[in-house]
């Protein structure tokens, strides 16, 4: 009796003791999302970087501003919902201390109309609605200058502004709107710019249902941003390489079917 509980007390201790390491070596972040594709693949990322200790917990954000202006204030470690000029953007108007770490998908984002089945069949006049952020109202404006609707300056980079459109045959009337409200804009308008996000949300196929759709290449990528003083941080890491796996990116092509593209 006495050789039998000699040989399992180690065991028991041993047990303990790698059950109470593996704890203390767990670790938990809050990210912040924006609800729809962005919250959706990372509830296929939290189970994989559990698995390496790193406990998920996401915050949903219904715009695109907050969620820069929690991780700047450490609120949260980590945001996953924009693209490198808008976050370029952000930094330069308000000096966040924020830089990304990884790349994420791409949401080429579409021209939706409930009115037109072409945006040729837009009357001279007709009012567009696009978001009055400068990086998502640039896009729409650099798509439809890509697509013959307008001209615009030389020389306006990823950022151009109604101010920056030369040429306007049709007249277009670009009514600015909150990204996040553009989906109700449909109504009011001849057409709307809406981000994918916001379109799925409003039961929108972002695929079938533009009359006009971005080139999905180009520098509007997603990423994984963090504040820059965590960036040795050995959970960022960890975050990034649960992203970036196969079973990640099978999710995104199963689920969205070409609404959303990996982009690692």
């Amino acid at each position: 009796m006495e050789t039998k509980m000699s040989f399992r007390l180690p065991l028991i201790l041993a047990t303990v003791l790698a059950a109470w390491s593996a704890a203390a070596s767990g670790e938990t972040i809050k990210i912040g999302v924006t609800p729809g594709p962005h919250a959706q693949i990372f509830e296929a990322v939290k189970p994989i970087a559990a698995k390496q200790g790193l406990d998920i917990q996401l915050i949903e954000f219904s715009d695109y501003v907050v969620p820069n202006a929690a991780l700047d204030a450490g609120e949260i470690q980590a945001n996953s919902f924009q693209n490198q000029p808008y976050l370029d953007n952000q930094k330069a108007d308000r000096g966040y201390k924020i830089e990304a770490v990884g790349l994420t998908v791409n949401f080429p984002i579409g021209v939706y109309s409930k009115k037109h089945k072409a945006f040729a069949d837009i009357p001279e006049g007709g009012k567009v609605s696009i978001p009055n952020d400068p990086t998502n109202g640039g896009r729409v404006l650099l798509l439809l200058r890509d697509k013959g609707a307008i001209k615009l300056k030389d020389g306006t980079g990823f950022k151009p502004t109604v101010l920056d459109i030369t040429e306007n045959p049709k007249k277009l009337k670009f009514i600015e709107v909150d990204a996040a409200q553009a989906p109700r804009a449909l109504d009011d308008v001849d057409a709307a710019a809406i981000n994918t996000n916001y379109a799925t949300q409003a039961g929108l196929d972002p695929v079938k249902d533009p009359i006009l759709r971005e080139d999905p290449k180009g520098p509007y990528v997603n990423l994984i941003a963090i504040r820059t003083v965590d960036k040795d941080k050995p959970w960022v890491k960890i975050l990034v390489d649960s992203y970036h796996t196969a079973e990640v990116k099978e999710f995104v092509l199963t689920k969205f079917k070409g609404a959303v593209l990996p982009s690692w």
